[in-house]
């Protein structure tokens, strides 16, 4: 997909309308992790260094259309300045006098955040009279927000069709790397899906079957996949009532000449505890009492011989319960597998979803993958090949 990037944007002195993410994690009003004001950084400066004011639209929680003080952007402005290392602005709310004042008292260069767009109805509406309330403020349109695409929301959708409107440098590099990944990758492509359920992963299996040339499943969905070949799982989370569903995929992958990968071996404890006394079992020797919580060790090399043989890895899902030892020692081995063949220009490693940045981050590897997105509803949906709303608004 073609879009307007800022390169080609006339700044100086224009009013740029910019729909960030910063929706991020906060304890006694402090905020706990900032990487998503950090990816924020490059497009705010590029914006400030051609000369333009830089008003920053964003949501934070659910507040439903309802003012509530304590879903307020009010505490990320100080937080915010420090990192872009310039003060910034605040208006109590993001259309009316307002924002208004607070926009026409910018100088260029400057920068203000707007209150939580989702205070306002229209916002999760979509709604065009809200749209032009937000457009009023602006001159140009900047969304850098690709993990809020998947809305079509007043601030990601309807305001690029009232504005010239560009993508931001963050939602430039991760729509470049998710045409590496899966829209024009290298190949052989290698998926790895893993998760505990099936049931919410449907669309994306049946699309990547499609795609891919090689699939690996892992975590409790593979465990459906185990029962569906008539395998044992004991006491393991299993969504037995899609069995055949787990057959369907199994037959549409060799329909499409996708390889898939299932676990060869397993690694099984009585209780889910960390330290738990876990043992590697073949497939099928499991007793009653027994959960599969892990890849096992043969499992894990012969998925690290299909990354070697592959040019594209696309990973979404952990291959086991990493969040508690000793069960995250399959997707740490993985992960660093897989971060070492990228840091040494042999695969294109692309990750996404929460729980997978969480379990590279824990692996100690996740700056070494060619990139990893901290998008988690947009990184699936654009995964499962449905069109994203914010994205498509920018297309020329």
């Amino acid at each position: 997909m073609s879009f307007k990037t800022l390169d080609t944007a006339d700044l100086a002195g224009k009013r740029a309308l910019v729909r960030v993410d910063i929706n991020v994690p906060m304890a006694d009003g402090q905020v706990t992790d900032d990487t998503r004001l950090r990816a924020i950084l490059p497009t705010v400066a590029k914006l400030r260094a051609g000369g333009a004011k830089v008003i920053l639209l964003a949501h934070f929680d659910r507040p439903k259309g309802k003012r509530v003080p304590e879903m307020s952007l009010a505490p990320l402005a100080a937080p915010l300045a420090g990192l872009v290392g310039a003060p910034v602005a605040f208006a109590g709310d993001c259309i009316g006098p307002a924002a208004k004042a607070a926009v026409d008292a910018m100088k260029d260069g400057d920068v203000l955040l707007l209150e939580n767009t989702r205070f306002h109805a229209g916002e999760e509406k979509n709604d065009l009279d809200f749209a032009k309330a937000l457009a009023a403020n602006g001159d140009l349109y900047v969304n850098d927000a690709f993990s809020a695409a998947h809305r079509a929301h007043a601030s990601t959708e309807g305001l690029a069709h009232l504005l010239p409107a560009y993508a931001g440098e963050q939602m430039r590099l991760e729509l470049t790397a998710l045409d590496k990944a899966l829209g024009d990758p290298e190949r052989p492509v290698l998926g790895i899906v893993g998760g505990s359920k099936v049931s919410t992963k449907l669309d994306l299996l049946r699309n990547l079957v499609t795609k891919l040339d090689k699939l690996a499943i892992g975590g409790g969905m593979a465990n459906t996949f185990l029962y569906a070949q008539g395998h044992d799982v004991g006491a393991s989370y299993c969504e037995k009532e899609l069995a055949e569903t787990a057959r369907e995929i199994i037959r549409l992958a060799g329909q499409h000449n996708c390889k898939l990968f299932l676990p060869i071996d397993i690694v099984v404890a009585e209780k889910l505890a960390p330290g738990a006394a876990a043992r590697v079992r073949a497939l099928g020797a499991i007793d009653d009492e027994e959960r599969i919580l892990d890849a096992g060790p043969e499992t894990v090399e012969r998925l690290c011989r299909a990354m070697a043989n592959s040019k594209t890895l696309i990973w979404n899902g952990p291959l086991g319960v990493f969040e508690i030892p000793p069960f995250d020692k399959g997707t740490v081995a993985a992960a660093r597998y897989a971060a070492e063949l990228a840091k040494a220009g042999k695969l294109v490693a692309v990750a996404g979803g929460g729980d997978t940045v969480a379990a590279l981050n824990a692996a100690g590897c996740a700056d070494d993958f060619t990139f990893v997105s901290t998008a988690g509803g947009a990184f699936l949906e654009w995964m499962e090949g449905k069109e994203l709303p914010g994205v498509a608004a920018l297309a020329t």
